[in-house]
């Protein structure tokens, strides 16, 4: 018995959309990066891109358990001295809530070139709609 190995013509990229009104910003990011990957496909392999497209709506519907929302801070830097920067969760939020859910689900892919291909199939929108109706996208239900 050979294990199959997959090749780039097998690859089958379905789209889903998952509605994040009232899931938690963490386990939904968790959720969204196993997709995204292609984790929950039999046909699964560490060294390729074989994850299907996400797109996320109602992302300002988003929630964070505990005391997050008031203690959460996002960091950047200039990369030069004293370039450090902090945003609060709320203020971030408040801004662009597709940014915290972009982050989100970046930090749970790889850091690798790609982690950053596998991540392009990423779309987030605040609101209810989006432009994606010719891909025929299927509702998925996480949990």
């Amino acid at each position: 018995m050979k294990t199959p190995i997959v090749s780039v013509n097998d690859i089958d990229r379905a789209w889903h959309i998952i509605d994040a009104d009232g899931k938690v910003l963490g386990r939904l990011a968790s959720e969204v990066a196993q997709i995204l990957r292609g984790k929950h496909k039999p046909t699964y392999s560490p060294h390729m891109d074989t994850g299907d497209h996400v797109i996320i709506i109602n992302a300002s519907k988003i929630v964070v358990t505990g005391k997050k929302a008031q203690q959460k801070i996002y960091y950047s830097h200039s990369q030069y001295p004293g370039g450090l920067k902090s945003v609060p969760y709320e203020r971030m939020f408040a801004k662009s809530p597709e940014r915290v859910v972009r982050m989100a689900v970046k930090g749970m892919m790889p850091h690798n070139t790609l982690g950053r291909i596998m991540y392009r199939k990423l779309r987030v929108y605040d609101g209810a709609d989006h432009p994606h109706d010719a891909q025929m996208p299927v509702t998925m239900e996480l949990g």
